[in-house]
């Protein structure tokens, strides 16, 4: 047998209102998703930083028994800011990578933006809490204990 030959394109975009309203469908999509992945990374940037605090405080509390291991829950926390971190910087590559693909010449026709990208507050919201984890991150990490 032999293989068929390799298509660039292995579907046919026609420009119909159910293609239009399915394209715009798949963009919600991806734009629900981020959001998600900024949340969730929100989240695990917070609680490694609550953690840290917490058990920081802790520990400077009269009446307490000293940690059998203090240095845990800064390892802890270190490990959930990072998570958070390495996750937003992979779901912004990925939200990336697929919006370029549906924003491309392929899809021109039923989206209906033409040569005009557009492009959503996600990008600087994901941005800031890089940086906000990272911030985080290095103020646990270079923390004198």
């Amino acid at each position: 047998m032999t293989e068929p030959a390799l298509q660039p394109h292995v579907f046919e975009v026609r420009p119909t209102s159910d293609s239009h309203f399915g394209w715009i469908r798949t963009r919600l999509s991806l734009e629900r998703t981020m959001m998600s992945w900024v949340r969730t990374s929100a989240a695990l940037i917070g609680f490694g930083f609550t953690i840290v605090q917490f058990f920081e405080r802790l520990r400077s509390t009269e009446g307490t028994l000293p940690a059998l291991r203090p240095e845990a829950p800064r390892y802890l926390g270190l490990s959930l800011i990072a998570t958070g971190v390495l996750a937003l910087v992979i779901s912004v590559w990925q939200y990336r990578a697929v919006s370029r693909y549906l924003l491309s010449k392929e899809f021109e026709v039923i989206a209906g933006f033409g040569e005009v990208v557009r492009h959503t507050p996600l990008y600087v919201i994901a941005i800031v809490m890089i940086f906000i984890g990272l911030f985080a991150f290095g103020a646990v990490l270079l923390r004198a204990v």
